[in-house]
């Protein structure tokens, strides 16, 4: 009997998955344990393994594809078994589509319903390579660069294109053989997960055929929900129409109602304005490009010159902006930063730590042979080691359930030239000084070259954000969920400070602790900053 296999859960927080590669193809025999395909979840890409003995019958998630955990992923059963039955469910979602046009033509619904013709097939051979999704938040995609161009041969495994995703610029490797013959999303250009990004195929195919054929499926479905839903709305320019208006000669503008009220408010002489809408009408774009510095001078008669009184002299210059387009890295940050500050009940906590015994224990570390440990080193196996004497602060929130992770995985801040960006040191807490300092550079130095891998930059549980090198005494940080607490550090400052009743010269260094209250509380997450500046002030005791 055939046997239905569902996309699987791979990890505990994915909700999508996508099939990287198959390794096994229809009408290939398959043993319990063989590795059916690579699935791309949210945190890595995995081999799956087949659970069941027969023969591949159907594979419903094409390779470069994504679909929701429990989609049919492939039917394994005997030889030659009639599966339509288990079809059944997708075909009826194939025809549905169909109904409203069809019930809107019964009902008399819209003017008519235009008869659909079949989408043309697309060529045997030629292949349509669509945006990947390359991490597991990304939703659009920026090519970075082009490392083929149109004609060129390509074979499978060759690199493609560099695309930047949300997180870092990965190659992306061609899956396919042939010839190059189409690129759909230009160097420096945006498209959401699963836009047309390349066509690849024989030489000589007729492109323009291709690509019609991929959007020709959707176009029955745009007819019927247009036919369904009665008359396509105006648009603005067909809203606008023409209001008359005279200049000083009695001649007759023509302007919409729109763009006269536009042109009011922006105090714009119509009779300045050149009209590119028919028949010379002036439209709401005229109005939006119009500019000052067109505005011929007005000139003056003589008598008005001379009653004018003299102005002082003002500065004159000229006013610019400039739009740069947000890359995707930016766009993410922007939408994770105002989820986790708009959802997350932040306070915050700050403390001075004592660092005369952190700088003199540095600087002896630092003494011995192909050694460095830097202060944002120390922090960092400091919170470690906190995270696990505190555990409540080593949490995240599931809505219905808390999740105490039972690991330390601590994320540190790395500023990029797009952003910022939160490679993870797994395991910190069983980390020496000098394997983390080792560490913390590595990714760091990857980080700012685009480098990382979003494996590298997931499953934190804690994040440290240290700005004491641009001179920054004190500031707050927005908590990077799911984590339930993130650690500002400033710089190290030079003051008076006060030791067994006199006035001594000391270092002191300030540590703000933001903590999501629905996980935290604030005894708690004073409690774990008691126990970072002890270890702080007597580094012996991280080491012990």
């Amino acid at each position: 009997m055939a046997e239905v296999i569902k996309m699987p859960r791979l990890s505990d927080t994915m909700e999508e998955g996508t099939v990287a590669k198959w390794l096994k193809k229809v009408g290939d025999k398959i043993e319990e344990g063989d590795i059916l395909a690579e699935i791309e979840t949210d945190k890595a890409t995995m081999e799956f393994e087949s659970f069941y003995e027969g023969t591949l019958l159907h594979i419903g998630i094409e390779e470069g594809d994504g679909a929701p955990v429990d989609a049919l992923l492939a039917i394994v059963g005997e030889e030659g078994e009639d599966i339509s039955s288990l079809l059944n469910g997708a075909d009826a979602a194939e025809s549905t589509p169909e109904a409203p046009a069809a019930e809107a033509e019964n009902t008399g619904q819209g003017e008519s319903v235009k008869e659909t013709k079949p989408a043309a097939e697309i060529p045997e051979g030629v292949e349509i390579v669509r945006m990947p999704r390359l991490s597991d938040t990304m939703e659009e995609g920026t090519v970075a660069s082009w490392l083929k161009k149109v004609g060129d041969s390509v074979e499978e495994g060759d690199i493609l294109a560099e695309i930047e995703t949300d997180k870092a610029t990965m190659e992306f490797e061609s899956f396919y053989s042939g010839e190059l013959l189409y690129i759909g999303i230009g160097e420096g250009e945006s498209a959401p997960v699963d836009e047309v990004l390349a066509v690849i195929g024989p030489k000589g195919t007729d492109v323009d055929a291709v690509l019609s054929a991929q959007s020709g499926s959707s176009a029955p479905k745009e007819e019927a929900a247009q036919a369904a839903s009665g008359p396509e709305p105006e648009t603005e320019q067909k809203k606008e129409e023409t209001a008359p208006a005279t200049d000083n000669q009695g001649g007759r503008i023509f302007v919409s109602p729109l763009a006269r009220k536009m042109a009011e408010e922006k105090g714009i002489d119509l009779k300045q304005v050149s009209g590119t809408g028919d028949q010379g009408r002036i439209v709401k774009r005229d109005i939006e490009n119009f500019s000052p510095a067109e505005q011929p001078a007005k000139t003056q008669t003589a008598p008005e010159a001379a009653a004018t009184a003299p102005l002082p002299t003002l500065p004159a210059g000229e006013e610019s902006v400039e739009e740069v387009k947000n890359s995707q890295m930016r766009k993410v940050i922007a939408k994770r930063l105002s989820e986790s500050k708009f959802t997350a009940p932040h306070y915050y906590l700050t403390i001075e730590v004592d660092m005369d015994q952190a700088m003199a224990s540095r600087a002896q570390i630092n003494n011995l042979p192909d050694t460095k440990v830097s202060f944002n080193d120390m922090v960092v196996k400091a919170c470690a080691m906190a995270l696990k004497k505190h555990p409540q602060v080593n949490t995240s929130w599931n809505g219905d359930t808390t999740r105490f992770n039972q690991h330390v995985h601590i994320g540190v801040a790395v500023a990029v030239e797009d952003g910022l960006v939160v490679p993870v040191l797994k395991f910190a807490d069983q980390m020496s000084l000098t394997q983390i300092g080792a560490a913390v550079k590595d990714l760091a130095g990857r980080a700012r070259n685009k480098k990382l891998t979003p494996a590298e930059m997931e499953g934190s549980t804690f994040t440290v954000s240290n700005l004491g090198m641009f001179g920054i005494l004190e500031f707050t940080s927005i908590i990077n969920q799911p984590n339930s607490a993130i650690l500002s550090v400033g710089a190290i400052v030079e003051k008076p400070v006060v030791r067994d009743g006199q006035i001594q010269v000391g270092h002191t260094m300030t540590v703000t602790l933001a903590c999501d209250h629905r996980t935290v509380d604030g005894a708690t997450g004073a409690q774990f900053l008691q126990t970072l500046r002890s270890y702080m002030e007597y580094p012996v005791t991280m080491l012990a």
